[in-house]
């Protein structure tokens, strides 16, 4: 739907002007819409600076679950032999055609939702937008062609992307969003970094199974619960991927020809395919200031998220952001420092970042302006997902953050292992999966944190997080009568507590 603007007679071309494409963005402009307003989203899919493309984050939150579900499938390959399947001939995988079709997905998805704003009403441009006066937005869409449109309200969901390390041969890495674009298999890969982002790269690639290698800098799963990052890097140990502490990245140049892993799973290689295939030399500074040089055919970096702000002319009409991330400061209404203009999705500083927020804080937010509703969105107790191999969901509090606001005497936890049923025949590892809840004693033993490390890990935890929502109790969750023989159940029967454990440990009985 191309973008008009209004009769002479009003005083802006539209109500609400969204520049970003973000999931925040997409729900404040369909709310909007649906509530009789007109609408217009500026979207321009810049490319990360290797040239890829990423679209909105609704369609990078799918490439991850692809991804994930990819190396799913392998392991599930080798389990269903115990389950008497036989297959004819031996099973690859095929780079390429995963790339193919998790691209055409990708592509599918963005049209599909380009048709959900028409039918909704809304205007979109593939374009950039600069706020060049209070109401005014200078668009210049992608041949270079600028214009001025106005708006009585402004929203900025233009997201955050993966940040690249200043250091010689910078140029020779890769985010997370740039593996979906090559042509070939990544081969032996350094992933620099020990973010969920950088985890989930890492268990995906390990369980195609290539080689990988972990630095990280300077922590693994920041902001999570430590207790279960660590388990989670147990069995990415287990499972091959190697670990390197205390490190840091200081240089990356080219080195002789890929690897045999680089060209596994692919039947034709051109020869600018093989140009492109070299190795890279990675020079590695240790926590005792020695280097040492190791040879990888693909880095890719996971050292962080910056916000896409710089560039949209926040400054020229005073909206502050934070100096450090550049992400915008709002209050409890998503409300920048300039009163018609608000911020939603990871684009804000000091909020959780995840999609289903993002949306749910765009939704509440158009009908606060345009329906008199009053409700905030609560940015406490917003679940999130680690997909990795063994997946990994949470809400509430981590346990480090639980003692530190509550207090160690007043918390307790309560935790198990579990072994999914789908998991005994081919006799997976039986320690693997594991939850934990976290109550606040002094409190009914409310439950103030949900952490579960298994299969389907999200939607075990989503409809407890309904429950934490209308304040579960352990008392309520043990009342809860468990659904065998499903994985969930372990909540409904926890007994053990950490402190049991502890003294267990200390008595030598276990």
């Amino acid at each position: 739907m191309d973008p008009q603007t209004r009769p002479a007679l009003e005083p802006y071309d539209y109500d609400l002007l969204v520049i970003g494409g973000g999931s925040g963005g997409l729900a404040v402009a369909k709310e909007a819409a649906a509530l009789r307003k007109k609408v217009l989203i500026l979207d321009l899919e810049a490319p990360s600076p290797r040239g890829t493309k990423r679209g909105s984050s609704l369609n990078m939150d799918s490439g991850r679950k692809f991804l994930q579900q990819a190396s799913l499938l392998g392991k599930a390959v080798q389990d269903s032999q115990k389950y008497g399947w036989r297959f004819k001939e031996e099973v690859q995988h095929s780079w390429s055609e995963l790339v193919e079709a998790v691209q055409e997905q990708v592509k599918a998805r963005s049209l599909e939702l380009k048709r959900e704003l028409k039918r909704c009403g809304v205007f979109y441009l593939n374009a950039g937008g600069e706020i060049v006066a209070p109401h005014a937005v200078q668009v210049t869409d992608m041949n270079g062609r600028k214009r001025h449109l106005t708006a009585e309200t402004l929203v900025i969901a233009t997201g955050d992307r993966p940040q690249y390390l200043d250091v010689p041969g910078g140029q020779h890495c890769l985010t997370s969003e740039d593996l979906l674009s090559l042509p070939l298999p990544p081969g032996g890969t350094l992933v620099v970094g020990g973010s969920a982002e950088g985890l989930e790269c890492a268990g995906f690639l390990s369980g195609l199974g290539l080689p990988v290698t972990v630095m990280l800098q300077p922590d693994l799963l920041p902001g999570f619960d430590q207790k279960m990052a660590q388990k989670i890097e147990n069995h990415m140990i287990l499972a091959g991927v190697n670990f390197l502490y205390h490190c840091s990245l200081a240089k990356v140049e080219q080195a002789e020809t890929c690897s045999k892993d680089f060209l596994s799973g692919v039947s034709a290689v051109t020869p600018e395919q093989l140009s492109k295939g070299k190795r890279l030399r990675v020079t590695i500074i240790c926590k005792d200031g020695q280097t040492k040089q190791e040879d990888f055919d693909t880095v890719v970096l996971s050292v962080g998220r910056k916000a896409c702000s710089s560039d949209i002319g926040l400054q020229c009409v005073g909206v502050q952001r934070s100096p450090d991330s550049g992400r915008i400061l709002v209050n409890e209404r998503d409300q920048t420092s300039v009163d018609h203009i608000y911020a939603i999705g990871s684009v804000q500083h000091g909020r959780p970042t995840t999609t289903g927020l993002s949306v749910h804080a765009g939704t509440l937010l158009a009908r606060r302006l345009y329906a008199g509703d009053a409700i905030l969105c609560d940015y406490t107790n917003v679940p999130t997902v680690v997909l990795t191999p063994v997946e990994y969901a949470a809400c509430g509090l981590s346990e480090e953050k639980a003692t530190l606001t509550l207090g160690e005497a007043t918390i307790e936890v309560y935790h198990s292992f579990y072994w999914p049923l789908e998991w005994t025949l081919p006799a997976r590892n039986k320690n693997s999966c594991y939850v934990k809840v976290i109550c606040h004693i002094s409190d009914q033993e409310r439950v103030v944190g949900l952490h579960v490390l298994g299969p389907n890990a999200a939607d075990i935890l989503q409809g407890f997080v309904a429950a934490m929502k209308c304040g579960l109790t352990k008392r309520q969750l043990d009342a809860t009568v468990g659904l065998h023989p499903g994985s969930a159940q372990v909540f409904t029967s926890l007994t053990q507590t950490q402190r049991m454990s502890e003294a267990l440990m200390l008595r030598g009985h276990c």
